[in-house]
């Protein structure tokens, strides 16, 4: 019996339902597979997409350090998005670190030509880079990206030193004025983690708030326990799977609760493989002994009205 060519079994396959959303990612590899395009790949997979991932460069670093970073040059990354593009639509777009401004600046074009398809890009802690680096980065994702956004992601501290950088008040900025500042740039909302909470009557209760918001106003809060374990790759992991879940045809609200609930897992699920951080667990659930109802109760928990996600292509 001749075995019919893999295109043909394909092309005869009525796929339907049962065919993965498809997430168009920009990412470094991370060779520690704490973040980077493993992060994404891993956690996409876990909520139910299909990672098409294109790669921006690489890092040097373990699971403590990042050492440095070596970018691929623009026409390559370009090459990889445009011949997916053209075969394959995608749902949602995930831009990780694209390592240079020429790279942002390429992703940019690219998403400026795919207007209606949500954006989603995270700006990760940069501290391992020098000062011009990473003040020419910023300023190139501020001018180039945060146009085309929808949804920016990231830890309080990166994102308020970045946006707010002459922040003179008495209080740290909120979520708003972050998002106020974004929404500057164009970005549509923003998904700020890692903000400290402390019950002034338990003080050694800390949680840790993670809020979605838009210029005018806090669209979701979600608190969790503040782990004692130090982590890296939770922001690639966060972002993938927010992605993920808006690709699957959540909408914003169940995708940000849902994709949080995921990551509270991993963290709580995750493991040290070398001698340095703790790296979230995103395959958690292939344990066996995890309810993943969990998840579910937490999105249920909540009653907040429904999200609408605009394309990003409305506020260029």
């Amino acid at each position: 019996m001749q075995i019919p060519d893999t295109d043909t079994r394909a092309q005869d396959q009525d796929l339907g339902e049962h065919q993965p959303p498809c997430v168009l990612v920009f990412n470094a590899n991370d060779p520690s597979g704490a973040g980077g395009l493993s992060a994404d790949i891993t956690a996409m997979a876990s909520v139910g997409a299909h990672a098409l991932p294109v790669l921006t460069g690489a890092y040097a670093r373990d699971t403590a350090t990042t050492f440095d970073h070596y970018p691929l040059d623009e026409e390559a990354v370009a090459e990889q998005a445009r011949a997916l593009l053209e075969d394959v639509q995608v749902q949602t777009i995930k831009v990780g670190f694209a390592g240079t401004p020429e790279n942002l600046s390429t992703i940019a074009e690219i998403a400026s030509d795919y207007a209606e398809t949500p954006l989603i890009a995270y700006m990760p802690n940069l501290s391992w880079w020098n000062e011009v680096q990473i003040d020419l980065y910023q300023d190139a994702f501020a001018e180039l990206l945060l146009p085309q956004t929808t949804i920016l992601v990231g830890n309080h501290s990166t994102l308020w030193r970045w946006l707010l950088p002459d922040w003179e008040g008495d209080k740290t900025p909120s979520a708003r004025d972050i998002a106020r500042a974004a929404g500057e740039h164009g970005s549509a909302y923003v998904l700020v983690t890692g903000i400290p909470v402390i019950d002034p009557s338990n003080p050694a209760e800390q949680q840790i708030d993670n809020v979605l918001a838009s210029p005018e106003s806090v669209l979701g809060s979600l608190k969790f326990e503040r782990f004692e374990a130090s982590f890296t790759g939770a922001g690639d992991t966060l972002s993938a799977a927010l992605t993920a879940l808006l690709a699957s045809g959540n909408d914003l609200d169940e995708a940000f609760t849902e994709a949080l609930a995921y990551l509270d897992q991993a963290l709580d699920a995750g493991f040290r493989p070398g001698m340095g951080l703790v790296i979230p667990d995103r395959m958690f659930w292939a344990q066996g002994d995890v309810d993943m109802g969990e998840i579910d109760e937490i999105a249920d928990e909540r009653s907040d009205d429904m999200l609408d996600l605009p394309p990003h292509g409305t506020r260029h």
